[in-house]
């Protein structure tokens, strides 16, 4: 009998301690990693401000504000709508840590959907965060979900309906916020935030809206501009003015039939000039090997390779990958140059924009050349 007590009291001694360093890995993964405000940066502000029924909440996320001391245009940056793309969370970071504006102002939420950077996609396998090598020392930062963490949205519908168009999907979506658009006042939490950040494109007057995404290499729309009617004419232009810098890179309208996404519903239900990217991201294909943090940085994939050569992927894809620092540079020299023929195009939204390393810049220097220092309080 005394022996089976000091087993019992052993078991019990080890499940508490399983629980307590579960439970410390847990809160871990719901810490935010950190930004460093550069010197452009004029106000931080919270997207409740615009919808206070997310204040408090995982829906509730940062805008940081980089306003010129001319008047002119306005674009907004949406970085981290889904945790799991990588390059539109870092995109965002460059801009926030290194952009100055001298002309007009630029709007940058470098998590769209914060609840996504509190968990993982079940069954992927996937690292929980992943560093980058600066001149100070490894940046950390989070890999995160493409959907909402079931703790601040639950239970998923058998089937999705979005809301204003009735379109049917798969009963997950629901807590994708990029098939939540326009949102909803009464919705669900991924409702709510997409209808706050509606409300932050209607009450500041956002020229031009920008989603940073990236894909899988085996999916179609890659490497891509997807834009709204409206926008197609920037989107073209800018296209074009890319291929001049060597840099490949397709053009998509966005479809009418497919609802929810920013392309379409922000352009339908705002006056903003609404446009999506896509960069290939090997971390997310269905034909990947291993999924760890060499992954996800470096985009080096033997098992990609193998699908190139039996022509299944819509990328190009050597022994190189598709490194972060590639797919980061993608989207900030098209940033850049979206926002530059939208001013050309119209004088009255005009922004000039410095000190934005340029793709050139971001290749050959990595991305952790332009990460500020993390000072520790």
């Amino acid at each position: 009998m005394k022996g089976n007590k000091t087993t019992g009291a052993i078991l019990l001694a080890c499940s508490l301690l399983i629980a307590f360093i579960a439970g410390k890995e847990f809160k871990k993964m719901r810490e935010p990693e950190p930004i460093v405000k550069g010197e452009g940066v004029t106000q931080v502000k919270m997207l409740s401000e615009y919808f206070p029924d997310i204040k408090g909440t995982n829906m509730d996320t940062e805008i940081y504000v980089l306003k010129g001391k001319e008047k002119g245009g306005s674009t907004l940056i949406l970085g981290g709508t889904h945790g799991n793309e990588p390059s539109g969370l870092l995109s965002a970071v460059l801009f926030i840590e290194n952009a100055k504006v001298d002309k007009g102002t630029v709007y940058v939420i470098p998590r769209t959907n914060n609840s996504g950077y509190t968990h993982n996609d079940p069954q992927e396998g996937s690292p929980q965060r992943f560093t980058i090598k600066t001149k100070d020392g490894d940046r950390w930062f989070r890999y995160g979900s493409r959907a909402t963490n079931p703790l601040d949205q639950w239970p998923d519908p058998d089937v999705y309906i979005h809301a204003s168009s009735g379109q049917q999907l798969s009963g997950n979506e629901t807590r994708n916020i990029n098939r939540a658009y326009p949102g909803r006042p009464d919705g669900t939490s991924t409702e709510k935030a997409a209808y706050a950040i509606v409300q932050l494109i209607k009450n500041e007057k956002i020229d031009m809206t920008i989603d940073l995404h990236e894909a899988s290499p085996e999916y179609p729309v890659i490497n891509a501009i997807v834009a709204h009617d409206r926008a197609m004419g920037i989107a073209s232009n800018t296209v074009m003015n890319l291929e001049f810098e060597d840099v490949a890179i397709g053009l998509e309208p966005s479809p009418v039939s497919l609802r929810g996404l920013t392309h379409r519903e922000l352009g339908d239900f705002t006056d903003t000039y609404a446009i999506l990217m896509e960069t290939a991201n090997p971390a997310q294909g269905r034909l990947r090997g291993k999924t760890n943090e060499a992954l996800v940085v470096t985009g080096v994939d033997p098992t990609y390779v193998k699908a190139q050569k039996l022509g299944r992927l819509f990328v190009p894809f050597d022994e190189k990958g598709h490194p972060l620092d590639e797919r980061v540079s993608r989207h900030v020299g098209s940033v850049v140059e979206l926002i530059k023929v939208m001013g050309e195009n119209e004088p009255e939204k005009e922004i000039i924009i410095e000190n934005v390393p340029t793709i050139l810049e971001i290749r050959e220097n990595g991305i952790g050349n332009y990460l500020n220092k993390v000072t520790k309080n």
